[in-house]
């Protein structure tokens, strides 16, 4: 059985084991956390009497690779990622440096490496002509330094290296695309002039709802309510519960069906993906989320001509409960709203987007309309972490800034309507806002006490100018 032995400010898992020879051996496996080798004791001790445990023992980046994703990944990744993270290493970290002996890598090894995939074709075009070779790319690259430093962690953890080479390895810079949005006059013209029901209600979804494409073809009527009573009641809304997606077969059988709810019928024998509905991505994901009357109205329309639609075929008509369904009942695909919504944005001649900006131009617009309350946001839109609200869509914040600049030299440098709101009482606060000006984000600025002692520092000093 395993114990749990503290040495320098580290908690060691030991248990002992036999080699390929017999030899009884003594293995120590390090943590940060008294927690987490509790939890890897018990899962030894689990395994062990399962007869299913493998003890870390590895000298190459390749063996090590093999059992990061037998021991870690099939427990800790879900199908997407583990197909993309197995694909990543199949590709580029197997063939390039899968026989470098353990003790070989430093942080100087991995930066020579990161610099040799820079000029390393892709997958996709290894065999195309050299001068229509594209190389592996500074995002792709920063996924691999990412799920190598998870690799190295855990191998740290094994005892298998003393040290992660990967925390001070320098990757190639890397500069995120800026995200296109629709304003609000754009996304308002796009869904009046949409003529395709399946597309307009996507795109209506996908907007009111902060919902990722997975999410949205995933959506089923047991998921929807939109009764009289809710949507009188102005508590008309979806749950988030799982999402649609199209994974491999082989990853769906080496992670044994993790996270599946349900397996569409494969289309041919000889395809190597199949079309699921799957939990969510993280616990936060799985949320409610209330709907705007028009948006309920249209569901409510949606729904009478799916349910026409089912009595015409009958037992032609497959019912898998969803929503955003082909006339026969199966699911749609996300790359067919993909593929319509790209034809409806050429064939109107309006602004590019991708299909997922509608995601972003939801919460851009939750938070102006909400001023600013991140935490609500967050709920609808399902975020992990309110830091990633923030990060994304910063530039909301710019864009307010360069408002509150535009308030300050209208109301203060221009001399209007301060003195009443200022000096005196009476008025309660009260102000007539100038032509242009967004009433909601004066509304916001007026009501911080903060900002109120800046303006009114601010009144003083004009003041003092103006009686010179």
């Amino acid at each position: 059985m395993a114990s749990v032995q503290k040495r320098n400010g580290k908690y060691c898992v030991i248990y002992r084991y036999q080699d390929k020879d017999g030899k009884k051996k003594q293995k120590w496996e390090t943590f940060d956390r008294r927690e987490d080798a509790l939890k890897r004791k018990k899962e030894i001790e689990y395994k062990v009497s399962t007869g299913t445990f493998i003890v870390p023992q590895c000298k190459t980046m390749s063996e090590l690779l093999k059992e990061y994703i037998t021991l870690y990944g099939k427990d800790n990744w879900a199908l997407s990622t583990y197909y993309s993270n197995v694909s990543l290493i199949g590709n580029y970290i197997e063939p390039v440096i899968g026989k470098v002996e353990l003790s070989d890598i430093n942080t100087r090894f991995l930066e020579t490496y990161y610099k040799t995939l820079l000029r390393t074709p892709t997958c996709a075009t290894k065999d195309a002509p050299k001068e229509d070779q594209k190389y592996v790319s500074t995002s792709t690259i920063r996924d691999i330094h990412k799920l190598l430093r998870n690799c190295f962690e855990q191998a740290v953890k094994w005892e298998l290296i003393e040290k992660n080479p990967c925390i001070h390895a320098t990757v190639p810079k890397y500069k995120a695309a800026k995200r296109q949005i629709w304003t609000a006059d754009i996304l308002m013209h796009a869904t009046e002039i949409c003529d395709d029901e399946i597309l307009k209600l996507a795109m209506n979804l996908s907007f009111a709802a902060s919902l990722r494409i997975g999410e949205l073809t995933g959506l089923t009527w047991d998921c929807v309510d939109i009764s009289d009573e809710a949507i009188e009641e102005g508590r008309a809304s979806i749950r988030v519960t799982k999402e649609y997606q199209r994974v491999s077969k082989e990853a769906i059988k080496a992670l044994d069906g993790k996270d599946i709810l349900l397996v569409f019928p494969s289309e041919s024998k000889l395809c190597k993906t199949v079309r699921v509905l799957k939990t969510p991505k993280t616990e936060s994901s799985i949320r409610r989320v209330f709907l705007p009357r028009s948006v309920a109205e249209m569901l409510i329309h949606h729904k009478e001509a799916q349910d026409e639609m089912k009595a015409i075929l009958g037992s032609e008509f497959h019912d898998y409960g969803i929503v955003l369904a082909s006339p026969t009942g199966a699911p749609i695909g996300e790359s067919h709203i993909r593929k319509k919504f790209a034809k409806f944005i050429q064939d109107n001649n309006l602004p590019y987007v991708v299909f997922h900006s509608l995601r972003h131009s939801s919460v851009t617009y939750k938070l102006k309309l909400n001023g600013g309350d991140i935490k609500a946001v967050q709920g609808d839109s399902g975020h992990s972490q309110v830091s990633m609200v923030t990060d994304v869509y910063s530039h909301i914040i710019d864009e307010d800034r360069r408002k509150n600049a535009e308030l300050f030299e209208e109301a203060f440098y221009g001399k209007k309507n301060l003195r009443p709101l200022l000096s005196d009482n009476s008025h309660k606060k009260m102000v007539t806002v100038p032509e242009g000006i967004d009433a909601d984000i004066l509304a916001n600025i007026l009501s911080n006490p903060e900002m109120m002692a800046v303006l009114s520092s601010l009144a003083k000093t004009i003041k003092k100018e103006t009686e010179r």
